[in-house]
């Protein structure tokens, strides 16, 4: 773990001490949990869609018949 220094304004630090206090917790503890969150969500590499391995979305809710055939109907032009 490395140790920084940052620059905060008086009043966001007053409420992460103040926050800290109410949970029991070192401010920096709370500090350290926002950047991990904010890093998660923000910049930490995510997997590529060719990475990942596709889902099923299940099958035919009932079986397909003859007159479920859309193409025909999509095809068949009758303003000719």
């Amino acid at each position: 773990m490395r140790t920084i220094t940052i620059n905060v304004s008086d009043p966001v630090y007053k409420d992460f001490v103040a926050h800290a206090k109410q949970r029991g917790r070192p401010a920096a503890e709370l500090i350290r949990t926002a950047m991990e969150d904010y890093h998660s969500k923000n910049i930490a590499r995510r997997t590529s869609l060719r990475d990942r391995r596709p889902l099923s979305a299940g099958g035919p809710v009932q079986p397909l018949t003859s007159d479920d055939d859309l193409l025909a109907e999509m095809l068949d032009d009758t303003r000719d």
